[in-house]
C-alpha cells in the first residue's frame, strides 16, 4: 500500500516532533522529513518531493507565507497551515489560502501547543484529504486591489420584503473560491447572499473582513438576529449554525441551537433545511468545492419545498470534488457551472 509521503514544517522542535509522531501512528502516512524555517522547508521540498506539505505560519528566516508563495510559484504542492487563532494569525491564513495552500489547522494553544495532540485526527483526516488533491493552481492569483468600501449598515436597519436568496455552501478550497465569486459581483448586487463556510471559530471573522476589503459588495459575519440586506454576503461564524426567519418584511439570521453535524458547525445541510421554509422566496443554492457530503440533504429539502435553482461547481474547478459530486449524483442540480463563470451565473438570476 503506497503511503502519503509528508514534510512537517515548523520552527518549534517540539511541534515537529509532536506532529510527526502523531501523523506516523496512521498506517497511510509516512512523515518522511521535517524543516525548522521556511528556507530549510523550500530545499526539502525540491529534494524529496512530499505528497503534503504542513506549515507553520510564524517562523524565522522566511515565514510560511512567504513559503507558500515560493513554492506555489516553483513546484506545487498540496500545502496546510498551521496557525495561531490570533488576529494576525487568522488574517494571514486567509491569505495563505489566496495564496493556494489546500486548508489550515488552528493551533489550539498558541505557536508551541502542548495539547495538540487533542486534534491529533482533526491533522491526520486533512492530511489524507490534501494528498487527495488534483487541482492545485500551478501560478499565485494576482490579489485585487484594495477597494474603498460603503460603511455596513446597521443590521436593525429594515428594508421591503426580498424575493430571491442565494445560498452558498463550501469547504477545503472555499475561501479561494469565494474570492473569485464575491469579487465579481458588483456593487448593486439586488440581493442578500448567505454562506456557510466550513470553520473553526477565529477565523471566518477574518475571512470575511478580507473578502470585504476585496469586494464591490459588502462581506461580514452573520450576527444573530440580523436583517437581511441588498448586496451583502453573510458568512456564518464558525461554531454556530445559522438559520432564516421570514419576518412580516424582511428576512433575519438565525443560530440554531443544534450540535455539530458529523463534526460540522456550521452546517451547509442546516441552513438550507432552513431556508426551505421560506415559500415565498425563490433560492438559488450553490454546492462548492469541498470535502465530504454536506448541503445535499439541505438541497433535497429545498427542491422539495420548490422555489429553488441548484448549482454546482464543476469538477476541473474543484480544489476537492466530494461536496458538488455528492450533489450532482443525487441528482438536486440543475446546472455545473466552472468556478470562473459563478458569478455570471448568479448574475443571470437576478
Amino acid at each position: 500500500m503506497k503511503k502519503y509521503r509528508v514534510l512537517v514544517v515548523d520552527d518549534s522542535a517540539f511541534m515537529r516532533k509532536m506532529i510527526r509522531d502523531m501523523l506516523n501512528r496512521d498506517p497511510m502516512i509516512e512523515v518522511i522529513g521535517t524543516a525548522r524555517n521556511g528556507q530549510e522547508a523550500i530545499l526539502k521540498r525540491r529534494q524529496l518531493n512530499p505528497d503534503v506539505m504542513t506549515l507553520d505560519v510564524e517562523m524565522p528566516v522566511l515565514d510560511g507565507l512567504q513559503t507558500l508563495k515560493m513554492i506555489m510559484e516553483e513546484n506545487p504542492c498540496p500545502i496546510i497551515m498551521l496557525s495561531s487563532t490570533t488576529k494576525e494569525g487568522a488574517t494571514n491564513t486567509m491569505i495563505a489560502m489566496e495564496y493556494g495552500a489546500v486548508d489550515f489547522i488552528a493551533k489550539t494553544s498558541g505557536a508551541i501547543s502542548l495539547d495538540i495532540n487533542k486534534i491529533a485526527e482533526i491533522i491526520v483526516y486533512k492530511v489524507k484529504c490534501a494528498a487527495k488533491v488534483k487541482n492545485l493552481k500551478s501560478t499565485i492569483v494576482s490579489l485585487p486591489t484594495v477597494r474603498k468600501k460603503r460603511p455596513i449598515l446597521p443590521f436593525k436597519k429594515s428594508y421591503s420584503q426580498k424575493k430571491k436568496i442565494f445560498l452558498i455552501g463550501t469547504s477545503t478550497g472555499g475561501p479561494k473560491a469565494l474570492k473569485e465569486v464575491l469579487t465579481q459581483l458588483p456593487a448593486h448586487f439586488p440581493w442578500p447572499i448567505v454562506i456557510v463556510q466550513h470553520m473553526p471559530a477565529g477565523f471566518t471573522n477574518s475571512l470575511a473582513e478580507r473578502l470585504n476589503s476585496l469586494s464591490e459588495i459588502t462581506v461580514k459575519e452573520a450576527e444573530k438576529g440580523e436583517i437581511l440586506q441588498n448586496g451583502t454576503a453573510y458568512i456564518a461564524p464558525g461554531g454556530y449554525h445559522i438559520g432564516l426567519l421570514q419576518g412580516e418584511h424582511n428576512l433575519m439570521i438565525d443560530y440554531l441551537d443544534e450540535e455539530p453535524i458529523k463534526g460540522l458547525k456550521p452546517a451547509v445541510d442546516l441552513l438550507f433545511r432552513s431556508a426551505s421554509s421560506l415559500l415565498t422566496v425563490e433560492k438559488v443554492a450553490i454546492i462548492m468545492t469541498g470535502m465530504g457530503a454536506d448541503g445535499t440533504e439541505g438541497l433535497l429539502s429545498l427542491k422539495s419545498a420548490g422555489g429553488c435553482y441548484a448549482i454546482a461547481q464543476s469538477e476541473e474547478s474543484s480544489i476537492v470534488f466530494g461536496m458538488p459530486k455528492v450533489a450532482i449524483k443525487s441528482k438536486v442540480i440543475d446546472e455545473i457551472v466552472h468556478l470562473e463563470e459563478i458569478a455570471e451565473t448568479m448574475l443571470k438570476h437576478i
